[in-house]
């Protein structure tokens, strides 16, 4: 993801299921999307070596979504994140871009385990989750959120 993805992810981070399942991010700009792919994306792989990637569809390289590994404070583990614009949910886009960031980070980051959050209500994503290899693991409170979150957890597979 690059600056050069500002307009499309202005509009990621402004649809309802983002806001509903995510959170608000503050996008209301062009300005505002740069930075937050400066301060986000761009600042994870610089100092960590991965991040959130844009995920495109093959034939067209039209942006559909984010996908990728995360590290945020309040989590000893990675995490895996991903989102996509609601007219290409149901497609199986998020499972297979979930599939590949897993192996991502089994192979190339040689994690010993991945996690993810979701909106308790958020069936979508757990069933994605699932399908990647993930599995329910407990309820979290975390201090960005009001309300406990699904944890998920996955440990690196046997050889």
């Amino acid at each position: 993801m690059t600056e050069d993805d500002a307009q499309f992810i202005l509009e990621l981070l402004n649809e309802p299921a983002f806001l509903a399942n995510i959170g608000d991010k503050g996008a209301r700009t062009i300005e505002d999307a740069r930075q937050y792919i400066r301060t986000g994306p761009v600042a994870s792989y610089e100092q960590l070596g991965f991040g959130l990637y844009l995920v495109e569809l093959k034939e067209s390289a039209t942006p559909i979504g984010i996908s990728g590994l995360l590290k945020r404070a309040s989590i000893d583990d990675v995490e895996i994140g991903f989102a996509f614009l609601e007219r290409y949910s149901a497609h199986g886009y998020a499972t297979e871009s979930a599939s590949a960031v897993m192996q991502l980070g089994w192979d190339q980051h040689k994690l010993k385990r991945i996690v993810a959050i979701t909106a308790p209500h958020n069936q979508g994503s757990m069933n994605v989750l699932r399908k990647a290899g993930l599995e329910f693991h407990s309820m979290l409170r975390l201090p960005e959120y009001a309300t406990p979150r699904t944890f998920f957890v996955a440990d690196t597979p046997a050889p």
